[in-house]
């Protein structure tokens, strides 16, 4: 039997969701690089360093795909989710280099029922990564498209 999913129902705004912590190796910055984004920076610790990033970093797509599975472990593997329409913003604050620990949180800003899809509900999410410094690392927001638990009763 399957644990109960998190519905629309279930979002109300300013409900919060903690991601991590995660911490980001060096091994790993340098093999999404060499496959999704071979720059010098996400390829070795001594051109991180003399590049303005200051160190071996983490693409912004690598840092991005961290916070996806963030989001997966916290709360949208448990979720009717029914996918995204795309992302609203997106900004890579600080860059990410190898050890930093990221976590922080998702906090749902709103929802609404789509009256294009009866039995669905748009839930908008702003988002915020923090490294172990406190620093500002990733702040974005976009919408999931969210099951309602009960569409009958639901109010366009």
């Amino acid at each position: 039997m399957q644990a109960e999913r998190l519905h629309y129902e279930d979002f109300t705004p300013g409900r919060r969701f903690e991601l991590g912590p995660r911490t980001v190796s060096a091994e790993e910055i340098i093999e999404f690089a060499k496959e999704f984004d071979p720059q010098p920076m996400h390829l070795s610790e001594e051109a991180g360093r003399a590049s303005i990033l200051g160190g071996l970093s983490a693409s912004g797509w690598h840092t991005s795909s961290l916070f996806m599975r963030m989001m997966i472990d916290s709360y949208v593997g448990a979720t009717a989710s029914e996918g995204a329409p795309g992302i609203d913003a997106m900004q890579w604050r600080k860059p990410v280099l190898s050890r930093d620990t990221l976590s922080g949180h998702s906090t749902v800003e709103a929802t609404r029922p789509m009256r294009s899809r009866p039995g669905l509900g748009i839930v908008t999410f702003g988002h915020e990564l923090f490294n172990q410094r406190g620093e500002l690392v990733l702040s974005a927001r976009n919408s999931i498209m969210v099951r309602q638990r009960n569409p009958e009763k639901a109010s366009a």
